[in-house]
């Protein structure tokens, strides 16, 4: 059985899917095609249900959740740390309300943080790999930088100015959840479980062979030297990955609970997790 298997194209999640594409686990049959696109279009995809296993932005979920439910793993989770506000600059960042900012995506968890935290400012949506570029030459006033910009910033001549992880850490004292692995309910409960398991073997066998998956991710580093690519690959490919724990359920649900409070979702969700094949129940 052919699945296809949504993903960015970025060093944390090649690494998460290592395992996978290098056919180094049992599949159980099951055959993933991997499609690399940006987070916005994943989550565009995902509206449409066009792939069976996807990541998506938590903020998207809240408008798929009747098609996809959520694995057990696979989550870019941040502890203290997240998306970022730069700035050609140093400023206030609440001194930005009303002004330009470059987003990577409206349906980003990344600009439903930002919402959370500024409410009012004018947005720019932007290819996330051109957000830098775009304040640098003064197309807007700050960017809301993720991925392996969260660590290249400076080299753009860029100032760090928010890491809406701190914030949300200080606000609500839970890890931030950003991105999400999501499994097509069409697929039965058995061929999620199993999808589960295979999902969480592929990231177990990357931390069990990390100097070789680290190797393999680099070509998706956009940039990234051998040491940055593995403290990127450390931030979101850890121990919340492998499970996100009784915090990182709860951060879900707070994440969407919050943005259903402030009129940014469209409704209260009811989040469910699939089980994993062989877990005790």
């Amino acid at each position: 059985m052919k699945l296809l298997l949504g993903h960015s194209p970025d060093a944390d999640d090649a690494f998460m899917f290592y395992g996978i594409a290098k056919d180094a686990i049992d599949t159980g049959g099951m055959r993933f095609e991997h499609v690399l696109q940006d987070i916005q279009t994943l989550n565009e995809w995902a509206m449409e249900g066009r792939l069976e296993v996807t990541a998506i932005s938590l903020h998207a979920y809240a408008y798929v959740h009747d098609k996809y439910a959520l694995l057990p793993n696979g989550a870019s989770i941040g502890d203290k740390y997240g998306p970022i506000l730069v700035t050609r600059e140093p400023q206030d960042p609440k001194s930005l309300r009303g002004r330009r900012i470059a987003i990577p995506g409206r349906m980003t968890t990344a600009w439903l943080a930002l919402k959370l935290y500024l409410e009012d400012f004018e947005e720019l949506v932007v290819p996330f790999d051109e957000i830098m570029d775009v304040v640098r030459e003064g197309r807007a006033d700050a960017g809301l930088v993720i991925h392996e910009g969260q660590l290249t910033y400076g080299d753009h001549g860029l100032h760090k100015i928010l890491d809406l992880g701190e914030w949300w850490d200080e606000v609500e004292g839970l890890p931030l959840p950003l991105g999400v692995d999501t499994v097509r309910r069409d697929l039965g409960e058995e061929r999620c479980s199993k999808i589960a398991r295979i999902l969480g073997e592929s990231i177990q066998y990357a931390m069990d062979h990390r100097k070789d998956a680290i190797e393999y991710a680099m070509q998706y580093g956009r940039g990234l030297d051998p040491q940055r690519t593995d403290r990127f690959v450390g931030m979101y490919v850890n121990q919340d990955t492998l499970d996100y724990g009784d915090r990182g359920r709860e951060a879900v649900k707070r994440v969407l609970q919050r943005g259903f409070e402030k009129g940014l979702i469209p409704g209260p969700i009811q989040v469910d997790f699939v089980p994993m094949e062989g877990a005790a129940v």
